[in-house]
């Protein structure tokens, strides 16, 4: 008996020991533990609240913010920015790397986060920039709220092709092998995601909103990427829902609805020297309700070359648009040149919905370089007040097949 009660002694004894030992290796982590970080299982948290954010006051918040990433980018291990409930006033805020870890780094915004609106906070034209990161993930169903509608008197762009855009709420530069998800963004000054010089980085459901009068505040614009993926969001603006800028090859969007707004639109290019083209764009799946345009492709009259080829809009609902399908190729300015512009290898297949307008289908190519291999196959488009609608080509070679309602172009065309 003794013996028993002495080994039970010796048991429990030695469990206690393992439990502190496992327990002091959750709290502190298999790796050092920097300060102001949480661990969690093999993930190590970095609270903004611990580095100095101020929720719920009129505090500036921006430098506890960077504070976050930079413990977090020089973590050699897994991480997680973690902004907790609340609202946050965040000025211009960078995150930048290249970082030291090998997994990508999550950036979980819970709260809602504020931008300080005056212009003159702002040297980068961005109020939030991810810069130079291999790997990143963000999400959490927080807000980024730009109070744009302070600053959008300041916007002359509509009156000054040269203007200077007012700052994206998220502004991507150099970034591989992102995520961004589940995120509400609303009422940005300027675009309200601008992506640019990256690869391999995809859009998920997200919500975008401003209201129909706001200037340039396009949904997302992509230039100079590569392996871009936007899909499942919503997006109200009074811009173009997505813009594709030079050198924006291989994106994806699907289904996603726009409205209001400018619709989906393929540049402007061919406004500076030296451009990228564009290529391998598809668009489908997608609703268009109440936009000014539909899908839209347009570049400057006048003396830059480039070209936009090989691409492809699938699939697409309209409901009371304006332009559903335009080729636009004088667009932006007064020059009597034609436009320098190729292109060519554009399908649209299965389309259908409503229009406002008389001519449902433009295709206004250059007398110069003429639009090449452009088919239209079950093109299905009635007016809203079930008047006759025509379609207009100038400068296309174009091929039918299937439905084609309005009937195909009889005009001038090469």
């Amino acid at each position: 008996m003794a013996m028993t009660t002495i080994g039970l002694v010796l048991i429990l004894v030695l469990y206690s020991a393992l439990i502190i030992t496992c327990n002091a290796a959750v709290v502190g982590g298999l790796l050092p533990q920097p300060a102001g970080a949480n661990n969690i299982a093999d993930q190590t948290i970095f609270n903004v609240l611990n580095f100095g954010a101020k929720p719920n006051s009129e505090l500036i918040s921006t430098q506890a913010f960077m504070r976050a990433w930079r413990a977090a980018c020089d973590f050699n291990g897994r991480a997680r920015v973690f902004v907790p409930p609340g609202v946050y006033t965040l000025a211009e805020t960078i995150f930048s790397g290249p970082c030291k870890g090998t997994h990508p780094i999550m950036v979980q915004i819970a709260g809602t986060l504020k931008a300080v609106a005056d212009v003159s906070e702002y040297s980068n034209f961005a109020w939030i920039s991810f810069d130079s990161i291999n790997g990143i993930i963000i999400t959490g169903g927080g807000t980024l709220d730009a109070q744009g509608q302070a600053l959008w008197q300041f916007n002359y762009c509509k009156t000054n092709l040269n203007c200077v855009h007012l700052p994206a709420t998220l502004f991507f530069n150099g970034v591989e092998n992102g995520k961004v998800m589940r995120l509400n963004l609303i009422n940005s000054m300027g675009f309200h995601i601008h992506i640019t010089n990256s690869y391999l980085v995809r859009f998920h459901a997200l919500s975008i909103d401003a209201p129909e009068n706001s200037p340039n505040t396009d949904g997302i614009h992509i230039s100079k990427s590569n392996t871009i993926k936007l899909s499942r969001s919503v997006i109200r603006t009074g811009d173009d829902c997505v813009s594709f800028g030079q050198g924006a090859n291989n994106v994806t969007v699907n289904k996603v609805t726009c409205g209001p707004g400018h619709g989906i639109s393929v540049g402007s290019i061919g406004k500076l020297p030296g451009e990228l083209e564009i290529k391998g764009l598809i668009v489908k799946n997608c609703t268009l309700r109440g936009t000014t345009n539909g899908i839209r492709i347009k570049t400057f009259a006048g003396a830059n070359p480039n070209r936009a080829i090989g691409m492809m809009f699938s699939d697409i609902v309209m409901e009371n648009v304006k332009n559903p399908i335009i080729i636009d190729q004088s667009y932006g300015d007064k020059s009597t040149e034609p436009s320098q512009v190729r292109i060519s290898d554009v399908i649209y297949q299965n389309i259908r919905g409503t229009t406002t307008s008389e001519v449902a289908v433009q295709l206004m190519c250059s007398a110069r370089l003429p639009c090449l291999n452009v088919r239209l196959t079950n093109i299905n488009l009635k007016h809203i007040a079930n008047t006759p609608i025509t379609s207009q080509c100038q400068n296309a070679n174009v091929g039918y097949t299937g439905i084609q309602l309005p009937p195909p172009c009889h005009g001038p065309s090469s």
